[in-house]
């Protein structure tokens, strides 16, 4: 990424830490943060209204996680739990939201990073997450 885009990105992080077995993200509450993890690992969960928890994804070093606070629902669509002990930084999906709008061309790599990185677990996704993030910046 470019450096002067890395450079208005870097104030908006806040470093966020937690032991093993904790509760980052809990599903349905408001989706303000999303992370990037820097160490550790921790397990994606999503709850059907009418059954169990089924693990949907392990996140560790440089994977993201809390998408719906970037795409602008109002709450988290899963749970994570830490399954180590996690060192992450968090950005407010908001605070990067308008930064994308009042910086398009750095909005723009940013997007492009961030769907690189998500569409890298799931084949021929780039351009459907890319799709996604777009539509959740006009939110």
């Amino acid at each position: 990424m470019n450096q002067n885009y890395a450079d208005l990105l870097k104030p908006l992080f806040e470093p966020y830490s937690c032991i093993a077995g904790a509760s980052v993200i809990q599903q349905g509450a408001p989706a303000d943060y999303i992370y990037l993890v820097l160490e550790g690992n921790a397990e994606v969960s999503f709850k059907p209204y009418d059954g169990i928890p089924i693990t949907v994804s392990h996140v560790g070093k440089d994977g993201l996680f809390g998408w719906s606070a970037l795409v602008g629902s109002k709450t988290y669509t899963s749970s994570v739990r830490a399954i180590e002990g996690l060192e992450t930084i968090r950005i407010r999906g908001n605070e990067l939201r308008k930064l994308c709008v009042s910086h398009p061309d750095a909005g723009k790599e940013i997007l492009e990073s961030l769907a690189t990185a998500v569409s890298s677990r799931w084949k021929n996704a780039h351009e459907q997450v890319k799709s996604i993030l777009a539509s959740g910046m006009q939110n």
